[in-house]
């Protein structure tokens, strides 16, 4: 089934074609980059424009601090705290680790 709006979206670019919005673009004239998952690498571009990491490098840079605040912290009970959080916080590294 073809985009609700798909007649405008067409009439857009044919008159940007017309009034030369597409003449002198960079690369023109040029084969486009090969990709070997160009949905993918959309998705990869538009989130690290973003900011987002993969798991594993948000749980790793979690862990760094949790060890900094339990190396730092005296107190019994939270410390304990710490070790378990830490506990998990590995536990889920490592499953992010295996879906790869």
């Amino acid at each position: 089934m073809d985009h609700p709006l798909i007649d405008l979206i067409n009439a857009r670019i044919t008159a940007a074609e017309r009034d030369g919005a597409f003449d002198n673009l960079e690369g023109a004239g040029r084969p486009l980059p090969r990709h070997d998952d160009p949905d993918g690498a959309v998705m990869t571009r538009i989130l690290k424009e973003n900011g987002a990491v993969p798991e594993a490098v948000s749980l790793t840079r979690d862990l760094a601090n949790l060890r900094e605040t339990l190396r730092d912290t005296a107190d019994r009970d939270g410390r304990a705290a710490l070790i378990r959080e830490i506990a998990l916080l590995e536990t889920r590294l490592e499953i992010a680790r295996r879906r790869g």
